[in-house]
């Protein structure tokens, strides 16, 4: 990914890994006082806002054994819930997002938290308590640093041990923003009609899944789990590609079966460790893992685009809530 005066999109993710730097981990440390008591946790939002915020949350508080009850849906399905037993936990941006502003206002006996970019904002007034975001507003249509300043003040909530790798994670950030990726994984990529990404549920393949519609303007799809071997090949077709989001080492040789040979697409790779695919390769920093995978995603997709000569700030159709672009 090049500096580029150009394009706010690769100006505002390059201001990620300072937005990690300067992060102040104990900013909802009152907050996570006040979920030990209930030990129920609901995180709701819309899109980029609760996509990878709330499922990288949720990847981290399994790993570290958290005993909390955390859950995650889109503030319309969540409105058919019972949550009285849970405290509410929502980022928006803009403040503006109407389906968490209409779930907060139907529930003004529940204990609700939220995450803006914005002061004075529609969420602000019907939120029990606000943090207001460092990072500043955004003038590209496809969230990047708000995203993942949400996704950090999110994860500082279960207090894990993993900040004192808080700067060595900005470092990471940065050498990952700026790596080259390599011609021919950008070219094929450029020329797939179709991307799928699979990888674990923690919120890093289903945000790039959307970021490739706003970004480059392709077709994509999520696929979970084990979803991308267990038939989906047979509608797969030879113009088509998958991104594997740092692949388990048991599943390898099936991908190369199953959907290399046998459905006769390409495959590539984010990851740590070699694989058999053309691969990205980034560097591990335990506890923000998920970051830098995000973040060699973005560098892909911004390449691709570069390389197809999109306006990469301004799709024909998406826009950002607030956001006059």
């Amino acid at each position: 990914m090049r500096p580029s005066e150009k394009y706010h999109l690769i100006n505002e993710m390059l201001e990620t890994p300072e937005i990690i730097r300067n992060f102040r981990p104990e900013l909802a440390q009152d907050w996570a006082n006040k979920i030990k008591k209930t030990k129920h946790l609901f995180v709701t939002g819309e899109g980029s806002s609760r996509i990878f915020p709330a499922k990288n949350m949720l990847d981290h508080a399994l790993k570290q054994k958290v005993e909390w009850n955390i859950l995650t849906h889109g503030a319309r399905q969540a409105a058919d819930y019972d949550l009285r037993k849970y405290i509410l936990l929502a980022a928006s941006n803009s403040g503006q997002t109407r389906e968490l502003v209409d779930l907060y206002s139907s529930m003004p006996d529940a204990c609700r938290f939220a995450v803006t970019a914005n002061h004075k904002t529609a969420l602000e007034k019907v939120a029990d308590d606000t943090r207001i975001l460092s990072c500043g507003s955004e003038q590209a249509v496809a969230a990047t640093k708000s995203v993942v300043e949400q996704a950090l003040v999110y994860q500082s909530i279960l207090q894990g041990p993993e900040w004192e790798n808080q700067f060595d994670a900005g470092d990471a950030a940065d050498d990952v923003l700026r790596q080259d990726i390599p011609e021919t994984i950008i070219n094929d990529m450029a020329r797939a009609d179709h991307i799928y990404f699979a990888g674990r549920e923690d919120g890093v393949a289903e945000e790039l899944t959307l970021k490739t519609n706003e970004i480059i303007r392709k077709k994509s799809s999520f696929l979970e789990g084990t979803y991308a071997l267990h038939g989906i090949e047979e509608v797969m077709e030879d113009n088509e590609l998958l991104v594997l989001i740092d692949p388990f080492d048991a599943e390898m040789a099936a991908y190369e079966r199953i959907l290399i040979k046998g459905a006769n697409i390409k495959v590539i790779a984010i990851s740590s460790k070699d694989t058999p695919f053309p691969t990205i390769q980034i560097p591990e920093v335990a506890g923000f893992n998920n970051y830098l995978q995000l973040m060699a995603g973005w560098n892909l997709l911004v390449s691709v685009g570069l390389e197809l000569a999109i306006d990469i700030d301004r799709p024909a159709r998406a826009r950002k809530v607030g956001n006059s672009i």
